[in-house]
């Protein structure tokens, strides 16, 4: 393979990746008209159309798709094979390519990322949220970031800050004006801010759980939304009764804004985990970042260890 040829295999996953000719340009740091051209000879060398093409965005026509789905493990070797070549005298560097859900990526992601940085300057971290559960191996991931619970079984994962604990919010001026509900059941009485899955569409059911005796209640009120911040806010406005992580509320909770209801119905399980596939070679980028993760975790939180991620 030449090497306009790997550049434009190389350009041509940066669009697709990136969703847009001018996010990937950037991402490649060449010119979007550049990139453009660089993608219309591909497809010119190959006879076949790529990618599709409109005002607002791209995507891969069919054949495109399956051209990715070989094409990113495939590049993502490669770039580990070259950045492994440095390591011996640089340490750990290259690309740590992690997918992860929206809320393990603000809250136990981000207050890692720049102390590890500056041990490590040689890693660079490209970090994609998704409320999916995506195959990271064939997504070319080097790991991903789930709940415990939605782990396959060939995975090993890493705890990241112990167990979790859902809370049962609402202002005190609504439980003023509508009461305190006392169990679950009497959510049906009030008006509750529910959670839609941006992944298929569904509501999310609230789950409790006291003495064994498993609950799950469907909440129904005034509002419905795919972005969890927009519940707190609301629930601070005195609509509702909102159903959030305890991360999300325990400092609104400390002074008063919001009140914990139903305490007894939501105890704590097991959070978020990072996770590789157990037959893939390790990165030292990775193997560095785990590390660094155990020495990092949270005082107080569960501790930290390997383990073969079954259900916990």
């Amino acid at each position: 393979m030449r090497g306009n040829e790997y550049a434009q295999l190389q350009a041509f996953a940066a669009v697709i990746q990136q969703g847009s000719f001018v996010r990937a340009a950037a991402h490649l740091g060449m010119s979007a008209s550049a990139l453009s051209q660089t993608i219309r000879t591909m497809e010119e060398r190959l006879g076949v159309l790529l990618v599709n093409r409109t005002t607002r965005s791209v995507s891969p026509t069919e054949i495109g798709a399956r051209l990715l789905a070989d094409l990113i493990p495939a590049l993502t070797s490669l770039d580990k094979a070259l950045a492994r070549l440095k390591e011996p005298s640089d340490g750990p560097c290259g690309v740590l390519r992690i997918n992860t859900t929206r809320v393990a990526a603000t809250h136990y992601l981000a207050p890692l990322i720049g102390p590890f940085l500056r041990a490590y300057p040689g890693v660079q971290f490209d970090i994609v949220t998704d409320e999916r559960l995506v195959d990271i191996v064939a997504g070319g991931f080097d790991a991903g970031v789930r709940l415990g619970k939605k782990l396959d079984r060939d995975m090993v994962s890493h705890e990241l800050g112990g167990h979790l604990e859902m809370m049962v919010v609402a202002s005190a001026d609504y439980l003023a004006r509508c009461g305190t509900p006392l169990t679950p059941q009497d959510l049906a009485n009030h008006q509750c801010l529910a959670y839609r899955w941006p992944t298929d569409g569904s509501l999310y059911r609230w789950e409790f759980e006291r003495n064994g005796e498993l609950l799950e209640i469907d909440a129904q009120g005034p509002l419905v939304v795919t972005e969890p911040e927009m519940l707190t806010q609301v629930a601070l406005d005195g609509v509702g009764i909102a159903y959030l992580f305890q991360h999300q509320v325990a400092e609104l909770i400390a002074t008063g804004k919001l009140i914990h209801i139903l305490k007894e119905w939501t105890p704590s399980f097991p959070g978020f985990y990072l996770y590789y596939p157990s037959q893939r070679q390790m990165v030292p980028a990775l193997r560095a970042f785990i590390d660094f993760i155990v020495q990092h975790q949270q005082p107080g939180s569960a501790a930290p260890g390997t383990r073969e991620a079954s259900t916990p």
